[in-house]
């Protein structure tokens, strides 16, 4: 944190998609640096670029590196040495690099402690790829990089509902052997620690989706739901956490079941995702619990159909942001709360034993 605000760093994403515009739109808002020092992982010539091409007014400082932020302003830092093109709304292997640059410096700047949270803007998850990325998306490269040995668990959020996966970027013929009873358990556990620590429910309560249409329909339509998911559930329970299922997805969306849960678990990505943004496609974020960072993004892609028009609502990546700083409060605050729960009542054990002692001695 610096001069008690936190610190967040901000990657620029794919720079021929929408990122740009969405970052700069939300930080003309003066309160924005009023909450927090938000530091860009990108570069000041494309930023330029995409003030000018947006009629944007935004003003940002350029520093060279983190530990040079200016409370109060928006802050810069130059990842990209060489020229690039930019192509709004085109897939090239210059804005999948450029993405990249901006990536990798972000983490090596977090592992060395020079920001507190980390929002990322849109990536093309194939125009990224090559030497120093072989992942489907953010969250498998950010739990290789920064994971420290944790799961990550991806959950699609806004203020009424939370949908975290079992699989995320899997193709679908593959989902059914991925959905092990021992990785949902693993999933519903990251789930139910997430729920306390990054959003404060002190007792989560959670509902587990089926796999297949009408939870399986007796074994009719597939087993996993009496082989697998029930079996897990059942095995949380036994621990103390409190979560139900399966339930069939279409049912469960379409009657707001999902009003009377802390969070959901869909096990595949379209699942869980395609009603969440049917629901709230302008002010969810995609939030990366289960790692040591706090990492969130806007709910939406690149954009590509409308990069470059000024068409970009912001309102998804300035509820990343939100997102952040409050996780990152939450986790200060629950391990104040838990910190040396035993050393406290020692010293309270203590005190005790040295009244009684000063007592006997008076007598």
């Amino acid at each position: 944190m610096k001069n008690g605000k936190i610190l967040v760093g901000i990657t620029h994403g794919d720079i021929n998609g929408v990122g740009y515009e969405v970052i700069l739109k939300i930080f003309s808002e003066p309160a924005m640096l009023d909450l927090c020092t938000p530091i860009i992982y990108g570069s000041p010539k494309v930023a330029t670029y995409h003030r000018k091409a947006l009629e944007l007014t935004t003003n940002f400082v350029t520093v060279q590196h983190a530990e040079e932020a200016v409370d109060g302003k928006l802050n810069l830092v130059d990842c990209l040495s060489e020229e690039v093109k930019i192509d709004f709304g085109q897939a090239t292997a210059e804005s999948g690099k450029a993405a990249l640059k901006a990536l990798e410096r972000a983490m090596d700047d977090y592992r060395n402690g020079l920001f507190d949270v980390l929002v990322t803007a849109p990536i093309n998850k194939a125009a990224i790829q090559g030497d120093g990325f072989h992942f489907p998306g953010h969250t498998e490269y950010i739990q290789e990089r920064a994971g420290e040995g944790n799961e990550a668990l991806m959950i699609l959020m806004n203020e009424a509902l939370r949908v975290a996966l079992v699989t995320t970027h899997l193709p679908i013929r593959e989902v059914p052997q991925a959905i092990t009873k021992e990785t949902v358990m693993r999933k519903i556990r990251i789930f139910h620690d997430a729920l306390r620590k990054d959003f404060n429910v002190s007792k989560p309560r959670i509902a587990v989706l089926a796999l297949n249409p009408h939870a399986g329909d007796g074994g009719l339509l597939g087993s996993e739901e009496k082989e697998v998911i029930a079996p897990a559930v059942e095995e949380m329970a036994k621990e103390g956490i409190l979560c139900m299922g399966p339930y069939a997805a279409d049912g469960f969306f379409g009657n707001r079941t999902y009003d009377y849960f802390d969070g959901v678990l869909a096990m595949y990505h379209d699942q869980g995702l395609a009603p969440f943004k049917a629901l709230s496609m302008t002010d969810g974020v995609n939030f990366t619990a289960g790692l040591p960072i706090v990492r969130t993004s806007p709910d939406h892609g690149t954009a590509y159909d409308i990069a470059g028009k000024g068409k970009a609502d912001e309102s998804s990546m300035r509820q990343a942001v939100y997102t952040a700083l409050d996780v990152f409060r939450n986790r200060q605050r629950y391990e104040e709360a838990h910190a040396n729960p035993l050393r406290k009542q020692y010293h309270e054990r203590r005190d005790d034993s040295d009244k009684l002692k000063l007592n006997a001695t008076e007598e």
